[in-house]
C-alpha cells in the first residue's frame, strides 16, 4: 500500500521513531538479568539481605546458605527488625513478623529467584529458608 499524503508519512514515520525509541529505552533499563532493579538494595547472589528501614536504608544484616539452617526459624539479633529485603538465596524465603515463627502474627513467602521488597507490610522478625 503507498501512502499519498505527505502528512500521514509523517505521522507515521513519527509514530515509528517513537515506537523504537521505547523499546530500546525498555531494553537498556531492564540491564542484566542478574542485576538488581534500579534504586534498589544492594544484596549478592545467594544471600538474603534484610534491612531495619525501608527503601533499603539502615543497617543491613546478610544470611547466606553455607551458614543458615534451612526450614529452621532463624530470629533476627534481639531488638532488631527489617522493613525492606532482598531474595537472592535461590531458594523461598518467609518472612515472620514473630521472633519464634509464630504463625499467628504475619508471614509471607518470597521466591528465591530475586526478589526485591522496599516495603515489608510488616517489622521481620525471623524468617526460614526453605528447601526448592
Amino acid at each position: 500500500m503507498r501512502m499519498t499524503h505527505t502528512k500521514n508519512k509523517t505521522i507515521l514515520t513519527a509514530t515509528g521513531l517513537a515506537l523504537t525509541a521505547i523499546a530500546a529505552t525498555a531494553l537498556a533499563a531492564a540491564g542484566p538479568a542478574d542485576a538488581a532493579p534500579r534504586n534498589f538494595g544492594p544484596c549478592e547472589s545467594g544471600r538474603l539481605c534484610l534491612w531495619e528501614k525501608e527503601e533499603f536504608k539502615g543497617k543491613r544484616h546478610t544470611y547466606e546458605l553455607a551458614g543458615t539452617d534451612i526450614e529452621s526459624c532463624i530470629a533476627l539479633p534481639d531488638g532488631t527488625a527489617a522493613a525492606a529485603l532482598v531474595n537472592r538465596t535461590g531458594r523461598p524465603v518467609t518472612t515472620y513478623q514473630s521472633a519464634t515463627c509464630a504463625e499467628t502474627g504475619e508471614f509471607e513467602t518470597y521466591p528465591g529467584g530475586g526478589t526485591w521488597v522496599p516495603r515489608s507490610p510488616y517489622q521481620v522478625r525471623a524468617f526460614k529458608i526453605w528447601e526448592n
